[in-house]
């Protein structure tokens, strides 16, 4: 079995146990996190993926853990 390139939000929170809420404020402004968006417009709502490089979660991961 290949490891993931990526993990969703959802991924993310149930392997560190956060909230899907507070892993996307701790993830949306890092470098190297894919972020596809489409913003609000007249009757529909805003639309965001957010996409985590295995990198940059580790690299996270690293910091709040030291």
């Amino acid at each position: 079995m290949r490891e993931k390139l990526t993990f969703t939000v959802s991924e993310v929170a149930e392997l560190i146990g956060f909230s899907a809420r507070t892993v996307t404020r701790m993830f949306e402004n890092q470098s190297g996190v894919i972020l596809v968006e489409r913003p609000e417009k007249m009757n529909k709502r805003r639309y965001r993926s957010i996409r985590i490089p295995r990198p940059v979660y580790e690299r996270v991961i690293r910091k709040i853990t030291v």
